[in-house]
């Protein structure tokens, strides 16, 4: 993987055929972490072969932790702690990587991590996972620029989030399962990667119920063990597929995405006129010209901030006006301006609704991808547009998307990829 790699795409062929999806980039990453809170062996199925598990996976070793990767298996065994210092180098490229905090305050009762990086796309502050935390019984202080954690002792709490937070609610679980007591997270997000890590932590003898609604309960147990545990599809990366067939006015069958995981994006694609099949998989069958809608981005389970971009991409062939508002990052529009290189009339005001004027011309242009879902919008709108378009800093891709190229030629795309 290198940031100086470039998609070439020669645009305007419809996307046609089946294909399948990896396991989630998300729920992985939170497995892996999940993984800390035990020193028995831990073996994840149906892992992403993505360059954020690799940076995940370099964290855990940091901590002390064995972890092998075979394939999209991933076999990992914490025994010991050899420091609870999160590497800073590490975490800056990583904002998964900040859940390790709560693993290790749960097993060590302590935890040292600067603030995580990942991508630039607003604020997300760490208010959520320290409140819980401090809840809980641990202290929290600043030192020297890094997050400090401590407890000698973790006590079941009510604990209520001002916003629900994916990363808040899972790192609050995490120490919440060793706590004594019992714990009650109220407005948890209910995204189906914490569900699925939730019942990872079950597997492994956690009590937990009500994961995948906004209030979970945790009744702390004293050690967790091992577990063989398989990963979700990604819903994101299928959504990306199907709005990409719908941009190109294909018909695209993602085998094995699960439709109770993508009910909003599956609503909104009927609402454009494309026509979706949820038997085996999800099939989107884009009959004729989309028509244009409204679309607001807000925690699960509306519409995900992660398939914002690819759907505003895919709302540009729709013609007339269609509007997008970004309710979770304020910066998420940033990829706009990209768009604009191709052709793209769409407008964005300061109250976070980006206008979009759909149903003209898009011509090929040289783009770069700004982050991982900014970079499926460029790649969506290339592979509708005229021409040829050039996506540089694919390494963002390279972060989410699996074999992004392949499986796309796969469908019929006509990209390939350029290194250096």
């Amino acid at each position: 993987m290198s940031d100086r790699d470039r998609y070439v795409i020669r645009g305007g062929r419809p996307l046609h055929g089946q294909v399948t999806v990896s396991g989630s980039k998300n729920a992985a990453l939170y497995a892996l972490a999940a993984a800390l809170l035990t020193p028995d062996t831990v073996k994840l199925r149906n892992v992403p072969r993505i360059a954020d598990i690799e940076e995940m996976a370099a964290v855990l070793r940091a901590l002390g932790a064995e972890v092998t990767i075979e394939g999209e298996t991933v076999i990992l065994r914490a025994a010991t702690f050899t420091t609870t210092v999160a590497p800073a180098a590490l975490v800056a490229k990583l904002r998964a990587s900040f859940l390790v905090v709560g693993a290790l305050l749960a097993r060590a009762g302590e935890a040292t991590c600067v603030s995580p990086g990942g991508d630039v796309i607003g604020s997300r502050p760490l208010d959520v996972h320290f409140t819980g935390f401090r809840a809980l019984g641990a202290d929290v202080s600043e030192h020297d620029g890094q997050h400090v954690v401590r407890a000698s002792r973790l006590r079941g709490a009510r604990i209520f989030f001002d916003y629900p937070s994916v990363l808040g609610t899972v790192n609050v679980l995490f120490a919440a399962v060793r706590a004594e007591g019992r714990t009650t997270i109220i407005n948890a997000a209910a995204e189906p990667e914490v569900e699925m890590v939730a019942e990872m932590l079950v597997r492994m003898g956690a009590r937990i119920t009500g994961h995948g609604s906004a209030i979970i309960e945790v009744d702390g147990v004293d050690r967790l063990g091992g577990v063989d545990f398989t990963v979700i599809p990604d819903r994101l990366e299928a959504g990306t597929y199907l709005l990409a067939g719908a941009a190109t006015g294909g018909d695209v069958h993602v085998t094995n995405a699960r439709p109770e995981h993508m009910d909003s994006l599956i609503a909104k694609l009927r609402e454009v006129g494309v026509e979706v099949d949820t038997a085996g998989g999800i099939q989107a069958h884009c009959p004729g010209p989309l028509r244009a809608t409204q679309v607001q981005a807000v925690p699960y389970p509306g519409f995900p901030t992660d398939l914002q971009a690819p759907m505003t991409a895919a709302l540009l062939r729709a013609a007339g006006t269609s509007t997008v508002h970004e309710r979770v990052y304020e910066r998420r529009f940033d990829y706009v301006q990209q768009l604009h290189l191709l052709g793209a009339k769409i407008e964005v005001g300061a109250n976070g609704i980006a206008t979009i004027h759909g149903g003209e011309p898009l011509n090929g242009a040289a783009v770069r991808a700004l982050d991982i879902r900014a970079g499926a919008a460029v790649v969506v709108a290339g592979l509708a547009a005229t021409g040829e378009t050039v996506v540089g800093g694919v390494g963002h891709l390279d972060r989410g998307y699996a074999d992004l190229e392949s499986r796309l030629r796969s469908l019929g795309a006509d990209i390939t990829r350029r290194v250096g």
